[in-house]
């Protein structure tokens, strides 16, 4: 599952930071996980965690044995909606080309 579309026209790996919350909007991921998922280096994963935590588009949860990230609800897609199965040319081009 994606972001919202009015959440995409962000940088490349907030947004894919976002997609990868969205899929696990239950369970959210810790550090690691958005890592390894993302495949940026953690400085750029840093930046963009800052950036969305700014924004309240992520939100940060901590128990004793570790810290989880959870996109803010509204981030998460109605599963009703039929947006998210289109893509827009721009996405497209967005995925495709290096800007």
């Amino acid at each position: 599952m994606r972001a919202k579309r009015e959440y995409r026209d962000r940088e490349s790996t907030e947004v894919a930071v976002l997609d990868e919350l969205v899929d696990r909007a239950d369970d959210g991921m810790t550090v690691f996980e958005l890592r390894a998922a993302v495949e940026e280096d953690i400085d750029h994963l840093e930046q963009a965690l800052s950036t969305l935590k700014e924004d309240e588009l992520i939100v940060v949860e901590s128990d004793h044995t570790e810290t989880v990230i959870k996109p803010d609800e509204r981030v998460i897609p109605d599963i009703t909606s039929d947006e998210n199965d289109e893509q827009t040319i721009g996405e497209w081009l967005r995925e495709r080309l290096p800007f």
